[in-house]
C-alpha cells in the first residue's frame, strides 16, 4: 500500500488536462505556494521575504514538523497521540537537568529515555489494557506536564554547557540552521520507513483495516505499540531541540503543539481514520503552518486576530486536502 494513489499522466494528456485531473490530490502543495505568495505579496516591504525571516519560520517550525513525521505513522496506524506537547516539555527539563549533572551525553540519553518510558506506558495501556490512545494520551498529557512541573518545581533549568545547543538547535552549519537539518533528516528517515519498509506497509494496513491486517499474519499489537513509542521518542526529541534552541528546559515548551503537529500531518493528506499517510505531505503543513504564523505577525494583526484567521485558513486547507484525497 502506497502512501497515496498516485495519478499518472494519461497518452496525448496535455500539461492542463493532467493539472485539472489530479489538482485535487496535491492541493497542500498548491495551498502551500498560494499563501507563500500572499504573503511574499502583502508583505514585501515588511521583511517576509529576508532570508532571515525565512530561516526563522524554518527554525520556529522545526520542531513541530519533526513531531509531525512522527504523527503521520501514528495517524496512519489508526491512532492518536495527543500527548506529544507536554512530553517535549518533560523530556525538555529531564534533559537540562541531566545535562547539568552529567554532562552532554548523559543529557541525551536522559532526553531520549524520558519518551522511551513514556512510549512505553501508553503502549502498554493502550495494546495491552486496550485503552483507547486519544484517553491514554490524554491523561499522559496531564502527567506529563505535572512530573516535569514536579521535579523542576516550575523553575527553567538552564543549559550552560556550549557543545549542546550547538549540536539541539541553537547552532548552525555554514549558513543553514542545525533545526533545519534535523527536520530534514527527519523527513528522509520517515518518508523512506513509510513509503519503502515492510515496517510502513503493515502501518498502512493495520489503520486501512485491523481485521484484515490480522488475519494477513500482522502483528497488530506490536505495530501500533511501535508507533506509539516512535511518537513518544520522536516528541522527546523536539523537547530537546526546544531545549537547545532556547537553552533552557521548561515544562512550558510543547505546550499546545500537538494541535499543531495533528493539523500539520492532517493538512498534508494523512487520514485521522487510518491507512492513509504521507510524510512530505506532513513536513509542508508544518512549514504552511509556520508562514501562516510569521505572515499573520507581520501583518501586525492582534493576537485574538491571528487566531481567528489562522483557524479559518488551516480548516479551508484541511477540508480542501481531504476532499482531495477521498477523491484520489
Amino acid at each position: 500500500m502506497a502512501e497515496r494513489l498516485v495519478a499518472t499522466p494519461v497518452a496525448g494528456e496535455s500539461p492542463l488536462a493532467y493539472f485539472k485531473r489530479t489538482w485535487r490530490q496535491n492541493i497542500i502543495y498548491i495551498g502551500f505556494v498560494v499563501v507563500f505568495a500572499f504573503f511574499a505579496i502583502t508583505l514585501h516591504d515588511r521583511g517576509f521575504l529576508d532570508p532571515n525571516n525565512i530561516l526563522n519560520i524554518a527554525r520556529q517550525t522545526a520542531m513541530i514538523a519533526v513531531m509531525a513525521v512522527a504523527m503521520t505513522l501514528v495517524l496512519s496506524s489508526g491512532e492518536i497521540d495527543l500527548s506529544v506537547g507536554a512530553v517535549a516539555g518533560l523530556a525538555s527539563v529531564t534533559t537540562a537537568m541531566a545535562v547539568a549533572w552529567g554532562g552532554v551525553p548523559v543529557g541525551i540519553v536522559a532526553g531520549l529515555g524520558t519518551g522511551l518510558i513514556v512510549g512505553l506506558i501508553n503502549g502498554f495501556l493502550s495494546t495491552r489494557l486496550m485503552i483507547p490512545t486519544f484517553l491514554t494520551t490524554l491523561a499522559m498529557m496531564g502527567i506529563a506536564t505535572g512530573v516535569a512541573m514536579w521535579i523542576s518545581d516550575t523553575a527553567a533549568i538552564p543549559i550552560l554547557d556550549r557543545t549542546y545547543p550547538a549540536i539541539f538547535g541553537g547552532g548552525n552549519l555554514g549558513p543553514v540552521p542545525t533545526l533545519l537539518l534535523w527536520m530534514l533528516a527527519a523527513a528522509v528517515i520517515g518518508h523512506i520507513v513509510l513509503r519503502h519498509t515492510k515496517f510502513g506497509r503493515q502501518v498502512l494496513a493495520v489503520g486501512g483495516n485491523v481485521v484484515a491486517a490480522r488475519y494477513s499474519g500482522i502483528n497488530t499489537q506490536r505495530i501500533k505499540l511501535a508507533v506509539i513509542v516512535i511518537s513518544a521518542m520522536v516528541a522527546a526529541l523536539a523537547g530537546m531541540l526546544y531545549a537547545g534552541r532556547l537553552q533552557t528546559g521548561r515544562f512550558q515548551l510543547g505546550e499546545g503543539d500537538e494541535l499543531s503537529v495533528i493539523a500539520a500531518a492532517v493538512l498534508g493528506g494523512t487520514s485521522l481514520f487510518g491507512g492513509r499517510g504521507t510524510v512530505i505531505g506532513s513536513i509542508i503543513g508544518a512549514l504552511m503552518i509556520g508562514v501562516i504564523n510569521n505572515g499573520l505577525i507581520l501583518m501586525g494583526l492582534e493576537y485574538s486576530q491571528q487566531l481567528i484567521a489562522r483557524g479559518g485558513i488551516i480548516i479551508l486547507a484541511v477540508a480542501l486536502s481531504q476532499a482531495g484525497t477521498r477523491q484520489s
